[in-house]
């Protein structure tokens, strides 16, 4: 008779009985392990047998759970990027400074460079990418706050199309690091701050 596993059950002849059940503490090894490859050697580089022999595990143990590359990046990013601080200095402008300081200190992780690979694999994966969208949204929640309490204190007249805020900030940021490969300089991050600021308060930009 043949005995074999599927999502997680041992079916004897079709039958589910029960079977191996995950083992949680394996899976965070596994996680861990990606994080530490990601940051030290990029994207590009990882590879889940490379995962699986560095944890201490089986193929078969990483491929059970992350059927391709970028299902377990995303993941990773997941559970292994820090949170995004919520500065609130009492002002909208002081904010925006702070969360354009910190972006410009995650892009500035050399593993970044290989990001543009995920991003071109998440769209061929529409699990990773949903794991992905919902951390992205998770992140983006302090600035949420901040805009709320700007509004609160009449900084802001309305609230506006938030991603699109995200995107303000963080372009010019993320631009810099995946074609130019160096950092905003302080000067630019207050320039970057000073545009979505004014565009946001209904102020002229200055060119």
């Amino acid at each position: 008779m043949a005995l074999r596993y599927r999502n997680n059950l041992l079916r004897i002849g079709g039958l589910p009985v029960a079977g191996r059940p995950r083992d949680p503490e394996l899976e965070q090894r596994l996680l861990a392990t990606a994080w530490s490859l990601l940051t030290s050697n990029g994207y590009d580089a990882l590879t889940l047998t490379q995962v699986a022999a560095q944890s201490g595990a089986h193929r078969t143990d990483v491929y059970r759970r992350w059927r391709s590359k970028v299902r377990l990046v995303a993941d990773v990013l997941d559970a292994y990027l820090p949170p995004v601080p919520d500065p609130d200095t009492g002002t909208v402008r002081g904010d925006l400074r702070a969360f354009a300081e910190d972006l410009a200190g995650a892009w500035n992780e050399p593993w970044n460079d290989g990001l543009v690979g995920f991003l071109a694999d998440l769209r061929g994966d529409s699990d990773a990418e949903r794991t992905f969208r919902s951390l992205v949204a998770r992140r983006s929640q302090p600035l949420v706050d901040a805009i709320a309490r700007a509004v609160r204190r009449g900084e802001i007249a309305e609230v506006p199309e938030l991603p699109f805020v995200g995107n303000l900030l963080e372009g010019p940021v993320m631009h810099r690091r995946m074609f130019g490969g160096e950092p905003l300089t302080s000067h630019e991050l207050d320039v970057v701050t000073e545009s979505v600021h004014r565009l946001l308060t209904g102020t002229s930009v200055t060119p």
